[in-house]
Formats: structure tokens, C-alpha cells, sequence
């Protein structure tokens, strides 16, 4: 049963996980937007943010685009996975046989273009909004980059704050379930982008949840921002930095949907300063944006790569 504060957040988070991006402006002609884009980037000094779409040519799916996991599947609400150990029990059982999925995808040219800009300082920053690990996959370690909502590789307890890798969280897992993971795949549906999939009640029913290794509790979470959830304050304060370092935002395949994610827009926008998005849907801030660019993402950042 959640307290009054958290089913206040709940039906908050429920809305934000529905909400829908409609047409705000028409895209510009192709070529046109490509050009614009292209003067912004060799004026240098460019913030990007980057969304689901950017990782679809690496077999995650998207959130809301025309596929959009969110079509076929709800995501747990941090007060769902808090307070309810139902909840958490079924996430792992879902995720377990998804991450098999998630935990083998590899960086696209789409995330290496990207992180090339990073490396030649065309970017001041990138700040993600995935989960999936693939930006940090392909960055130089001193990069400027923030995932916004955390990465999946890591799990935290809600108890104690004791952290463990997600690797070795799922041997601990697979010695617990062995054979589950298999089993239960030819039965999933839907590999969604944060890591789980949907399964049917007898199956995560005969699913074995382990343990916090420090306090023994059954309150292990993806270190990731569900909906319904803040995001840390270090990480707000490293986009706060990058917003006042940039010259303009460029965003690259995101609907920018979530506020986290908007309001880096905003303050842009706030600032007078430009605003550009490449996207293959319309996006929350197509209104504001000088160039706004309709397109699948990786074909995209490839063309302005070589005439970069």
C-alpha cells in the first residue's frame, strides 16, 4: 500500500509513461535541416543529448516511435518496484531472460560518429537518456558524457546502498535458476529497452530471487531512474555545467518526452540559445528547434560525418 506522497508521484509517473508527442511543427525540408545542422556542428561548442532512437540500429527498441515498446508494454513506476515485492519479484524474472538480450547488444556507427564529435571537440558534451551502456562503450574515458537515468550494468540495494554488478548479480541468478533463462525465452515477448521482457505469471512464479550479499534483503534494483524517480543530483548538476558551457543542443533520437529530458531543452531554449533535432518522430520541442530533421538516426549522423 503506498503512503499519500508516493501515489501522488505514481500517478504522476503513470502520466509521463503516457504521455503522447504530437505533430508541434512541420519538419523542414531534408536537405535544408541537414545543412543547418551541419553549420551548427562546425560552429563547435554543440551539447547533445541522446535518446532510444539512437540505439534501435542496435537491436533495442524504442520507447514511442512506431514500434514503440510502450505500444505493448507499461514500465514498472519506482513506487511499484519500492514498495512492492510482488513487483520487484517480477521485474527480475523479466529481466533475468531479457538482459541475455540487452547485455549483448554493441555500440552502432550512430554511437562511434557520436563519440568521434566527443573526441574532436565538436561536442562540449553528451548526455544520454538510455540505459544500455552503448555510449559508454565507444567513449574515451576522460569524454564528457552523463547517462542521465543511470546504466543497467550496475544494481544497488535499497536497503543498505550496496552496489554489485550486473554481471555478477546474474551468475548469482543462473546458479539459482539454472536453465530458467533459456526456458523461459522461447516463452518471452517483447525485449523492451529497460531490460526486461513480458512473461506469463507461471513463470516468474517458479522464478528464485537472490539477495542484497550485505544485508540479505529482497530490495536488489537496477541502478537506473524508473519513472517516478528523481534523478541524482550530481548528474542534474553535470548537465547544469554542460548548459552553461554550450553554445547550442543538438538531439539526437528522442522524443524528449520525459521532463529530465525536456527540460535540458528548456534551458537552451531559456538561454537564446539554439536548439536542433534529429529524429525519426516528432519530438516535444520541435517548436522550439531552428532545424528540425526527420530521418532514421544512424544514416543521418553518417552523412554529416563525412562532410564534417
Amino acid at each position: 500500500m503506498l503512503n499519500q506522497q508516493a501515489e501522488r508521484a505514481h500517478r504522476a509517473a503513470l502520466r509521463s509513461i503516457a504521455r503522447t508527442v504530437g505533430e508541434s511543427a512541420p519538419p523542414h525540408d531534408p536537405e535544408t535541416a541537414k545543412a543547418g545542422i551541419l553549420e551548427q556542428l562546425r560552429s563547435g561548442s554543440v551539447l547533445c543529448v541522446t535518446g532510444a532512437g539512437i540505439s534501435t540500429d542496435s537491436g533495442i527498441p524504442d520507447y514511442r516511435g512506431p514500434a514503440g515498446s510502450l505500444k505493448k508494454h507499461r514500465p514498472m513506476t519506482y513506487q511499484e518496484f519500492r514498495y512492492d515485492a510482488a513487483a520487484r519479484h517480477r521485474y527480475w524474472a523479466r529481466s533475468f531472460v531479457g538482459w541475455r538480450h540487452l547485455g549483448q547488444a554493441k555500440p552502432n556507427r550512430g554511437h562511434e560518429i557520436l563519440a568521434g564529435w566527443q573526441r574532436s571537440g565538436l561536442l562540449t558534451g553528451l548526455v544520454t537518456q538510455n540505459v544500455d551502456g552503448l555510449h559508454a562503450a565507444v567513449s574515451a574515458a576522460d569524454s564528457t558524457l552523463v547517462p542521465l537515468h543511470g546504466d543497467l550494468s550496475q544494481v544497488v540495494c535499497l536497503t543498505c546502498g550496496h552496489y554489485e554488478s550486473r554481471t555478477a548479480l546474474d551468475e548469482r541468478l543462473e546458479e539459482a535458476n539454472p536453465g530458467y533463462a533459456e526456458a523461459a525465452a522461447v516463452a518471452a515477448e517483447n525485449v523492451n529497452p529497460d531490460g526486461d521482457v513480458t512473461l506469463d505469471e507461471q513463470w516468474v512464479q517458479s522464478f528464485n530471487l537472490v539477495t542484497c550479499l550485505v544485508c540479505r534483503a529482497a530490495t536488489l534494483k537496477p541502478d537506473v531512474v524508473y519513472f517516478g524517480e528523481s534523478v541524482p543530483a550530481e548528474r542534474k548538476a553535470a548537465v547544469d555545467r554542460l548548459v552553461n558551457e554550450s553554445s547550442s543542443l543538438l538531439v539526437v533520437g528522442s522524443s524528449m518526452a520525459v521532463m529530465s529530458g525536456y527540460s535540458i531543452a528548456l534551458g537552451m531554449d531559456r538561454a537564446g540559445k539554439q536548439v536542433t533535432v534529429i529524429n525519426g518522430g516528432p519530438s516535444r520541442v520541435d517548436a522550439k528547434a531552428t532545424w528540425r530533421w526527420r530521418t532514421p538516426i544512424t544514416p543521418a549522423l553518417q552523412s554529416l560525418g563525412v562532410e564534417l
